[in-house]
C-alpha cells in the first residue's frame, strides 16, 4: 500500500503534517508492507497544486501517486468525498510525520473532520 501524508516542509519522516490538505507544500509517500508493518520506500514530491485550486486540485495531484491511503491534518468536505470515490481511506493527524506513519500501521489513526474552513456543501465538482 501506499501512503500519501501532507507536508509542512521538506523534512519528510522528522517535519509535521499539515495542518490543511490543500496548502501543503509536499507530499511525503510511503511504501508500506501490510504484513511486516515496515515502510518498504519513500519518496518526497512537490504539490504542484499548492497555489490555487485549493484541496480538489490537490486530490487530483495526490492520486498521480497511486496513494492507497491519506494522512492529513484537515481537509474540506469536498476532497474528503473525492477521496472516497477514489476508494482512498482518510485519516486525521496533528503532529510528527513518523509518528503518524507509526500510528498508521498499529492502527490507531482516527478518521478525520471536515475542516472549519469550509462548509459541509463545498464540491469538487
Amino acid at each position: 500500500m501506499r501512503v500519501g501524508v501532507v507536508l509542512e516542509d521538506e523534512n519528510g519522516v522528522q517535519g509535521n503534517v499539515c495542518a490543511h490538505f490543500g496548502q501543503c507544500k509536499f507530499f511525503f509517500l510511503a511504501d508500506i508492507d501490510e504484513d511486516k508493518k515496515k515502510i518498504t520506500g519513500t519518496r518526497i514530491v512537490p504539490n504542484t497544486a499548492s497555489h490555487g485550486g485549493g484541496g480538489c486540485v490537490a486530490v487530483d495531484e495526490i492520486l498521480k501517486y497511486k496513494v492507497t491511503h491519506v494522512i492529513a491534518g484537515g481537509m474540506g468536505m469536498g476532497a474528503q468525498q473525492k477521496f472516497s470515490q477514489a476508494g482512498v481511506q482518510v485519516f486525521g493527524y496533528s503532529g510528527n510525520v513518523q509518528k503518524a506513519i507509526d500510528d498508521f500501521m498499529n492502527n490507531t489513526l482516527g478518521g478525520l473532520d471536515a475542516c472549519k474552513d469550509h462548509g459541509l456543501g463545498e464540491s469538487c465538482y
